[in-house]
C-alpha cells in the first residue's frame, strides 16, 4: 500500500469510524483559491492545505494558509476535527492564527454536518467578513483532488457563491 494511503488508514481501532468523512483532507495539498470581491470580480490566490491526524487518531488537524501574489498572509489557521459517537455529532473549530481567534463551524443549530458519498458540508457564523453565515461545502472529492466551496448568506435562506478552492494532491 502507498504511504500516502496508509497514512489516511486508521490504525487505532479505538476511533469513531465517522471520523474517516474527513480522512482525505489527510496528507498534503497545493491549491488555487478564488474568492470574489464585494464588487463581483474574482481575485485569485495560492494556497496550501495540510492534514494529519493527531490524538491517537482521534482527532484530524488541516493547515490551511492563503497567500497573495507576493507571497503575504491573507489567511493562516487550522481546522480541527472530532467526532463524538455517544452523541452522532461532529465537533469543529476553526483556529484563525492572525487575530488569535476561534470559530464553531457545523453547529447544530445551523443544521450540523452533513454528507453522502460526493460532499460534506456545514454551515457556520461567520466571524469576520460582512455576511452573516458561510456554507462550506468539500466536493468533487477523489484521491488527488478536492474542491472547498463557500457560500454567503445574511439570512440563512438566500446564498451565493464567494470563494472556490481547488486543490491537488502534491508533497511535502
Amino acid at each position: 500500500m502507498p504511504q500516502q494511503e496508509q497514512d489516511r488508514q486508521h490504525r487505532n481501532p479505538g476511533v469513531p469510524a465517522a471520523l474517516a468523512q474527513f480522512a482525505f483532507l489527510i496528507g498534503s495539498w497545493q491549491c488555487k483559491a478564488r474568492v470574489k470581491s464585494e464588487k463581483g470580480e474574482w481575485r485569485e490566490f495560492q494556497a496550501t492545505w495540510h492534514g494529519r491526524y493527531i490524538l491517537e487518531e482521534h482527532a484530524i488537524a488541516d493547515e490551511y494558509r492563503m497567500t497573495d501574489a507576493v507571497g503575504h498572509l491573507i489567511v493562516l489557521g487550522m481546522n480541527f476535527r472530532t467526532y463524538d459517537e455517544s452523541r452522532q455529532k461532529w465537533n469543529l473549530k476553526w483556529l484563525n492564527a492572525l487575530d488569535g481567534t476561534w470559530t464553531d463551524l457545523g453547529s447544530d443549530a445551523l443544521g450540523g454536518v452533513k454528507s453522502d458519498d460526493r460532499s460534506v458540508t456545514y454551515t457556520f457564523r461567520e466571524p469576520v467578513a460582512h455576511h452573516a453565515y458561510t456554507r462550506a461545502t468539500y466536493g468533487n472529492i477523489s484521491e488527488d483532488h478536492f474542491t472547498w466551496s463557500a457560500e454567503k448568506s445574511d439570512d440563512g435562506n438566500t446564498w451565493s457563491e464567494f470563494m472556490v478552492v481547488e486543490c491537488t494532491r502534491g508533497s511535502n
